[in-house]
């Protein structure tokens, strides 16, 4: 079995299993208790928060552990458009998340908002002529995602930003599929406010951390005993924290190691020459060609039909998706691609191969074989 779909969730690290142990076995107190067990469990939470605000350059009490990229992502463009009186229109791109498009849809639904798309390229870059018209004095907040789940575009995030922000709107990034494979203390210094997902860089699945500039007003989600500073009640979960620190930690290092960094454009360029040389325009890469991570690769094969090149890699015990896992089980083509321009049959047909840092060379060139060999074998 080759795991080729962290951009759907990535293996927990073994020094995150190491830390979080003893909060999980011996120091389990609750951090708001007094006594010595509940204060090693605070002192956990609090140095998790420490080096999360190092990794993202910003200040501890800027940062809020949460329960994934979707809590997170909520928190900042429904609390940035309900503490903003100055405006009733909430702007995403058209390749959002379903995180962030749903949330647009719930300020519509329920806070009467007008919700406006900014429209991408066929690479899936956003379109920054048009997030200049779209974006005016009545946006309270403006969120595009820093790199797409499911083709790897690297978005102009700053540049819509300095947009944001002379409308005199707040700006909010989802990060998550960022995380490891870009510096995200730029980010910091051009939003307001940036989610990310522990489970996506080797930590554990329901956890999470965002930034919410301390500059503005964040109306929170959820009510209750007022921990976190009241911007995110409920009983804090220390493992979670110490292990979406440490993962954001080694994800870092790793970055600025340059580990893995060729992994995706050898898989590119392999896959792309060795099919159209054996069966011309039989392969497609999806996102940008240059502004991409080298984590998430995808392609479409304009002629086969549906998932059938998924199904065959499974077969050869590849494990991947055709795109995100939020997904997965619909029926209906990508939304992605869809907005990029692709027809749906042609977006059924769309391969993600996803894979962490950490990955092995000579996994990596067994999965460009498998790729020639399943398509190879099913255009005959």
């Amino acid at each position: 079995m080759i795991y080729m779909d962290a951009a759907a969730t990535a293996p927990p690290r073994q020094n995150v299993l190491d830390m979080i142990n003893p909060l999980l076995t011996r120091d389990f107190g609750n951090p708001a208790s007094l006594h010595e067990s509940g204060q090693q469990a605070k002192r956990a939470s609090d140095w998790a928060r420490t080096q999360v605000a190092g990794q993202l350059g910003v200040a501890a009490e800027e940062v809020y552990f949460t329960s994934g990229g979707t809590e997170g992502a909520n928190a900042a463009v429904i609390g940035a458009a309900l503490a903003n009186p100055r405006g009733r229109v909430v702007v995403c791109s058209s390749v959002e998340h379903p995180a962030v498009m749903e949330a647009c849809k719930y300020l519509v639904e329920f806070h009467g908002f007008e919700h406006r798309i900014i429209p991408v390229t066929g690479t899936g870059l956003v379109d920054l002529k048009a997030a200049g018209e779209l974006i005016d004095t009545d946006v309270a907040v403006v969120s595009v995602m820093a790199v797409n789940n499911e083709v790897g575009t690297i978005q102009p995030v700053a540049a819509v930003a300095e947009l944001a922000h002379e409308a005199g709107a707040l700006m909010h990034t989802d990060a998550v599929q960022g995380a490891g494979w870009i510096d995200l203390k730029p980010l910091c210094a051009a939003v307001d406010a940036l989610s990310i997902s522990g489970h996506k860089i080797g930590g554990l699945k329901g956890s999470g951390a965002m930034y919410l500039s301390a500059k503005h007003r964040f109306v929170p989600l959820l009510h209750g005993g007022g921990q976190q500073g009241g911007m995110r009640s409920g009983t804090e979960n220390p493992a979670a924290a110490v292990g979406i620190a440490v993962a954001l930690q080694a994800a870092t290092s790793q970055r600025e190691a340059g580990l893995g960094a060729n992994f995706g454009p050898y898989l590119i360029e392999r896959i792309l020459k060795e099919l159209n040389a054996k069966h011309p325009g039989s392969v497609q890469l999806t996102g940008d060609p240059v502004r991409r991570v080298g984590g998430i690769v995808s392609f479409v094969f304009p002629q086969t039909a549906g998932e059938t090149v998924l199904i065959e890699l499974a077969r050869k015990g590849i494990l991947c998706s055709s795109g995100s896992a939020c997904a997965a089980g619909s029926t209906e083509p990508s939304a992605v691609l869809t907005a990029m321009g692709y027809d749906e049959q042609l977006a059924h047909t769309a391969l993600r191969l996803s894979f962490t840092r950490t990955a092995k060379e000579n996994e990596i060139s067994q999965v460009a074989s498998a790729v020639v060999s399943c398509v190879s074998g099913l255009l005959g």
